[in-house]
Parts: structure tokens; C-alpha cells; sequence
């Protein structure tokens, strides 16, 4: 199959049972795939990727033995709740290595010289960016991103790797995880104060990694030209001064103004301009190599939007500079969004001790 897009799914990810009535649901995976399959995507434009279980050696890279083998437990006898919002059920420890494996898939996919494959969106669940060494929560069990990070460190060789997270909850276990590290830039953008309460402007990193982690926390209510508006005076220059070898995307869709467990305004296709911003970064500096992971997002129709939005915005033939530079809003256009221009203002403030912004 000759395309650039591929995605990685697996049939176990729907065996992860929640229980009823719980957000984080074998639905979301299914809307989605319905919705590429109605969209025509499935009929030789995306290349289907097919995962296998995530290594122990790759899992206690970025998490504990005693973390690991705590999940394994609740597993093997029948399930349990690894926190107040994390229910597990007797496949989940399995599905969550399967998860993990669906990213390692992906990253392998674009390194693959052999393909044509330059980004690879993994369907997984369960998600994994709230999910930190020695403790699971907020939905997450193993945190799939991260370990894909290390993957790409230790068998490619990568040294620059940039993080974005635009799930509307701050991913606290990558940050967490990278905290000390200036071979990863984290970067997330998220509703704040909100869920898990983490992610202030002045949470930059710490020492060799102090501003490799930046944080853009934005107020309840900011839409697409917000989002956009914040993107392109914050992501694009500290990114184009860092230089990625590879991009990676914790892609949540619980931003859509539709979502259940969030306040903000973004729209489907709002989702798909992030990501002509994001393409048009790897485009610039490695050679469009994309892996991504889907996060949160727990309307069912705004989830599957969501998604083939941004899978047309990969399938696009070209992401340039100048392209993304056309998303970006011009000035009297910005007049709503007064909280957000000031809230850039206050990380350009505190980010530009690090980057030329």
C-alpha cells in the first residue's frame, strides 16, 4: 500500500472492560473506527497496522517492577480499582501491555525505511499520559507515550524528541516522567484549573531538563482560533528553535466542546488545524515523522469527528510553514478571546528565560 497515514488497532483493545457507564469505554474505539470506515479511509488511504504486547523490559523502562506487578495482581484476581477513576478487569493488565505495544507499533512503522509511511495514529486504549512511574489514574494504566519516548531513545538513537499533548487534561505522568530530561520537550496545552490540577505556567523542568517542559494552561471556554492563537505564538517558535528528530502526539479529544468531562470550545475540524500546525513541524525538521496516541475524548460523534479530521488534515499532499502560518488568526479577530492573549503573554514571560519567543 503506498500512503504516507497509518494506524495501528487491535480488536483486544475493546476486552478492556470499565464497567458500565464509565467515560472511558470500548465505544470511543468503535465510533471511530466506524466513522473512517463510512468516510472511506479504510479502502486503501490509511494503512491498517497490526500491534503485539508491549514487552516487560519495555514497560519497566518508564515504570516501576512494583507498579507493574501491583497491576498484574489486580488482574489476576478478576479486576479491581487501581485508583477512584481506574477500574481494571481481569484482561486489563494484558490490553495495557497491548496499548503500550500499539505506540511501540506506531513509532516502528515511520523508523520502517522499507515503507512509505511517514505518520502512524495508534487506536488504543486504555490511554496513558496521566499515568507516571508508580502510579495509575485518571483512566491510565501504563503510560503508552512515554514508553514509546524511550523506544525511540534506546533503539534509534533519537535526541530530540518533541511531546505534544493537547488532551484537555494535563498529561502530569509525561511531564512527570521527562521532568529532568532536555532530550524531550513536553509541551501540553490543557483546561486549567482542571483535572488533575497540575500544569501551571511555572512547572518548566528541573535541572539538566529545566525549559524542556512548557505548559500552556488555558481558561474554561477558549475555542478553535484560541487554541490556534496559542499554538502558533508558543509551540511553533519554541519548536522550530528546538529542532525535533520525531514528533510525538498524546492526542485527546475531550477539548471538543461537545465533551462531557471538559468546558472548552474546540470543534472537529479545529482538531485537524492543530494538526496542519504540528505537520508542518515535522515537515520542517524530520522529515514528517508523526506517531501518535489517542488520549481522552468522551463524546462518542465528537470523538469519531474529532479523529477524521485529523486524519484528513495527515492525508493532506502538502504541510508547510507557509500553510500553517495561514491557520494562524489575524489581530482583530482575537477580540473574544482577551483571556487567552493574556495567558500567552504570561508563558511567553516565564518561557522566554529558555527560548527566543
Amino acid at each position: 500500500m503506498n500512503t504516507a497515514t497509518g494506524f495501528v488497532y487491535h480488536e483486544d483493545y475493546l476486552k478492556h472492560d470499565t464497567g458500565r457507564n464509565h467515560p472511558e469505554s470500548a465505544n470511543r474505539l468503535i465510533s471511530i473506527l466506524q466513522k473512517l470506515e463510512e468516510q472511506g479511509l479504510m479502502s486503501g488511504r490509511i494503512e491498517r497496522l497490526q500491534p503485539v504486547n508491549a514487552s516487560r523490559e519495555d514497560i519497566v523502562r518508564v515504570h516501576t517492577d512494583a507498579y507493574v506487578r501491583r497491576v498484574e495482581a489486580i488482574c489476576d484476581r478478576g479486576g479491581g480499582m487501581l485508583d477512584p477513576d481506574t477500574p481494571l478487569c481481569s484482561d486489563s493488565y494484558n490490553i495495557a501491555l497491548l496499548a503500550a505495544g500499539g505506540v511501540l507499533k506506531a513509532v516502528d512503522g515511520v523508523m520502517d525505511e522499507s515503507n512509505n509511511l511517514k505518520h502512524v495514529f495508534a487506536l488504543v486504549r486504555p490511554p496513558g499520559h496521566h499515568a507516571t512511574s508508580s502510579k495509575g489514574m485518571g483512566f491510565c494504566i501504563f503510560n503508552n507515550l512515554a514508553i514509546a519516548t524511550e523506544h525511540l531513545k534506546r533503539n534509534y538513537g533519537i535526541k530530540r524528541i518533541l511531546i505534544v499533548d493537547w488532551d484537555v487534561h494535563h498529561g502530569n505522568g509525561t511531564q512527570d516522567l521527562f521532568f529532568e530530561d532536555r532530550s524531550v520537550l513536553y509541551f501540553s496545552t490543557h483546561q486549567y484549573p482542571h483535572y488533575p490540577h497540575t500544569g501551571g505556567i511555572d512547572e518548566v523542568g528541573e535541572g539538566e531538563g529545566e525549559g524542556f517542559t512548557v505548559n500552556l494552561p488555558l481558561p474554561a471556554g477558549t475555542d478553535d482560533v484560541g487554541y490556534l492563537y496559542a499554538l502558533n505564538n508558543i509551540l511553533m517558535p519554541i519548536a522550530a528553535e528546538f529542532g525535533p528528530e520525531f514528533l510525538l502526539v498524546s492526542a485527546g479529544f475531550d477539548a471538543h466542546t461537545a465533551d462531557p468531562l471538559a468546558s472548552m470550545h474546540v470543534t472537529s475540524s479545529g482538531f485537524g488545524l492543530f494538526m496542519d500546525l504540528i505537520a508542518a513541524i515535522a515537515e520542517e525538521n524530520c522529515g514528517g515523522r508523526i506517531a501518535m496516541a489517542l488520549e481522552g475524548g468522551y463524546n462518542l460523534d465528537a470523538i469519531a469527528e474529532s479523529a477524521l479530521s485529523v486524519f484528513n488534515s495527515l492525508l493532506s499532499s502538502s504541510h508547510s510553514r507557509s500553510r500553517s502560518r495561514s491557520r494562524e488568526p489575524k489581530e482583530g479577530e482575537f477580540s473574544t478571546s482577551k483571556q487567552v492573549a493574556g495567558r500567552v503573554e504570561e508563558v511567553k514571560k516565564v518561557q522566554k528565560e529558555y527560548w527566543g519567543i
